[in-house]
């Protein structure tokens, strides 16, 4: 598989960078074509061309962007461009700020009960934890970001 992908890469590349918009974006199918090319292996080394495989599923992922692209582009002349929506306020950009800063079972935590409204009970069940562990990753949060958010605002 090496020995393939070391001779016939640029070559490839080459190739589809002329049917692509980009280089990149022949690359990108390249290297895409490649990945498929693991999961085969047994299959396509015993091909006649192995590298033909790869460049032939090169050109179709190529083609399958063009398409999408294409259909993205005449959903957007039926249905119009999505409604712009208002820039986000001060406020949730720094509590955005400030839930980032916390570490990922507090922000967990955070999210299921005072977002989704989940019970103790219902959050530990979801992440696999004691009821005391989901109550003391409350505990802290909102006091990390009680302390964070008044930072921000007296540096405002």
């Amino acid at each position: 598989m090496s020995e393939l992908y070391a001779s016939c890469y640029r070559r490839l590349v080459g190739v589809i960078t002329l049917a692509a918009p980009s280089r990149a974006e022949a690359e990108e199918c390249v290297q895409e074509a490649f990945l498929r090319v693991l999961s085969r292996w047994d299959h396509v080394s015993q091909l006649d061309s192995p590298e033909a495989w790869v460049r032939t599923v090169a050109f179709n992922l190529l083609s399958n962007r063009r398409r999408k692209a294409r259909n993205a582009i005449r959903a957007l002349l039926r249905h119009g461009p999505p409604p712009t929506e208002p820039p986000p306020s001060p406020n949730r950009v720094d509590l955005t700020h400030a839930m980032r800063r916390l570490p990922i079972g507090q922000r967990q935590a955070v999210v299921m009960h005072h977002v989704l409204g989940l019970s103790i009970e219902e959050i530990a069940r979801a992440l696999k934890v004691a009821p005391g562990t989901v109550k003391s990753r409350l505990s802290r949060a909102r006091t990390a970001l009680a302390a964070t958010l008044r930072e921000e605002t007296t540096h405002a």
